[in-house]
């Protein structure tokens, strides 16, 4: 091995997160990397010389995975408790010369601060369990969120500050965080204030929705492609999402709905941490903080064959869950204040809201959470013909563009010589363009169409049309 060789290993060993062993056939330790002292509490020039089984019979590896690829002539991985008391997951690989054994290279990973935040996340879920048996939080709860810069969140209650202050811990990390909750309860909002506290915040916060990708442009649109890699392929080529995302946090929304194989091409780029463009030879390493998010119970489409179990494992990290809104009724009041003040920026119009309307806020369900809000304040506020809102279903306003009251051009007639797939996609064209033209989002679209919201943007995108309002 040449000396620049020598150094490009010991830059590899020196810098990686993991801690490596490297012992002989007599389980002699010949060489430790220097992270390792702070694991093993040992320093590094006592851990060199030592033997592996004077470490495990003193307690500083318990127990030693070299000694069992020694005794098994085989890789060996297993869970360790060092002499400090850390949690580590180790494996060691034989290397045999001549069909001999010679040296055994072993690697640890510290999980002990990660099976912490697991253990906060499950006392967290407890909390909140707790906390729907009692009343709501007085005003030190107030106090500490503004303290804690919980603002952009528009968060008041108890639970939901608990809930940002395990992800404000979290979010120095690289961990995966994988946001749970029903449609509409704000996983975007979480997933850019967690990468706003990262160490990454100054590079990029790459959006992807998964259900809005059309199978057939997966590929492309996730790992990028080269010049003349397929027909239509820009002339310049193209970085992926995965590229795009690099130094930053790439955030996966509605995982759930990644087909299967593009789950596997997806766990090939997290565990292998490079990416191949479409007609390329070589891959690009990639650097990428993720976050998924998804509404859907991702262990029940493990059982069902729908998700996979090795992915799942990889995003199901930090899991953590955001309650809905009807549960956590006191952040009504900071959201739609905050949604309020954006209606009144985006019309020019200063308003406000009406008592009256603070019982109906209050009382509703929400099923559709802090988006269903925000539908009905903006409804509110473009319904009400004075600066003081009211409820856009009381009789003194004018009524909101409900589903039924929502105008449909009238569908086209069939054309001479025009088949029966051309006449409906003329027909989807025109309906899609009217409800661009009277609606103001794709989820009211959706909703007017009784489709899902990724339909819709597949739809829109594949004619060409986007929203006028």
């Amino acid at each position: 091995m040449s000396e620049i060789e020598r150094e490009v290993v010991r830059t590899i060993v020196g810098t990686s997160n993991d801690h490596f062993f490297i012992v002989d056939a007599k389980g002699e330790v010949l060489d430790v990397s220097p992270g390792a002292a702070a694991v093993y509490g040992i320093p590094r020039e006592q851990l060199i010389g030592s033997t592996v089984q004077h470490l495990e019979e003193v307690g500083v590896l318990k127990p030693s995975i070299s000694l069992e690829v020694i005794r098994t002539g085989k890789p060996v991985q297993l869970m360790q408790v060092t002499g400090t008391g850390r949690r580590v997951i180790a494996e060691a690989h034989p290397v045999h010369v001549n069909g001999k054994l010679e040296r055994i290279v072993s690697r640890s990973r510290d999980l002990t601060d990660l099976q912490l935040l697991q253990d906060e996340y499950a006392l967290l879920q407890k909390r909140f369990s707790d906390h729907l048996k009692r009343s709501q939080p007085g005003p030190a709860i107030e106090d500490a969120r503004n303290a804690e810069g919980f603002n952009d969140l528009e968060i008041r209650s108890g639970v939901m500050r608990e809930l940002a202050l395990l992800l404000k811990r979290v979010a120095p990390s690289d961990a995966t965080v994988l946001l749970l909750g029903e449609s509409g309860v704000g996983k975007t909002a979480f997933a850019k204030q967690l990468h706003s506290w990262s160490r990454r915040s100054q590079g990029p916060f790459v959006d992807v929705n998964c259900a809005a990708i059309p199978d057939n442009l997966f590929e492309s649109e996730m790992f990028g492609y080269q010049p003349g890699a397929f027909s239509g392929a820009a002339r310049q080529g193209k970085a992926g999402l995965l590229e795009q995302a690099e130094g930053g946090t790439l955030f996966l929304d509605e995982i759930g709905e990644l087909p299967l194989p593009m789950q596997t091409k997806l766990l090939k780029v997290i565990q292998d941490g490079s990416v191949m463009r479409l007609g390329d030879t070589r891959s690009r390493r990639v650097d990428f903080r993720l976050v998924v998010a998804t509404n859907q119970n991702l262990a029940k489409r493990v059982e069902a064959g729908e998700f996979r179990l090795d992915l799942y494992y990889r995003v199901n990290v930090i899991p953590v869950t955001i309650p809905p809104l009807r549960e956590r009724r006191e952040d009504i009041p900071s959201l739609a204040e905050a949604c309020l003040e954006r209606l009144n920026q985006r019309y020019g119009q200063r308003k406000l809201l009406h008592g009256s309307v603070w019982s109906e806020l209050m009382g509703g369900d929400w099923p559709g959470n802090v988006r269903e809000l925000e539908n009905w304040l903006e409804r509110a506020w473009l319904s009400s013909p004075s600066d003081s809102i009211h409820s856009p279903t009381q009789g003194d306003t004018a009524p909101a563009p409900t589903a039924s009251r929502v105008a449909v051009p009238e569908l086209p007639v069939l054309d001479d010589n025009e088949g029966l797939p051309a006449y409906l996609a003329r027909a989807e064209r025109e309906v899609l363009l009217g409800l661009c033209q009277s609606l103001s989002s794709t989820y009211a679209i959706a909703e007017r169409l009784g489709i899902s919201q990724p339909s819709v943007v597949r739809k829109l995108r594949r004619h060409g049309l986007r929203i006028q309002r």
